[in-house]
């Protein structure tokens, strides 16, 4: 996304293209705080959001010949 010239006639023009690109970025990448949890202790969930446990696992690593 490159802005025309034009954008850059005015410095606050400048900042708000640039605050919607770092916006952008934040709400694309999600933010980096582990929503309460330590990222080193963060429990696997599938896709409803359950908890996996090793019989599920077991069965996924038996699923494929």
């Amino acid at each position: 996304m490159i802005p025309s010239p034009r954008i850059f006639r005015s410095r606050w023009f400048a900042l708000l293209w640039a605050a919607g690109i770092i916006w952008t970025a934040v709400d694309v990448a999600g933010s980096t705080s582990g929503g309460g949890q330590d990222r080193g202790h963060r429990i696997a969930a599938d896709g409803s959001g359950a908890p996996v446990d090793a019989a599920d696992l077991a069965v996924l690593a038996n699923a494929w010949p």
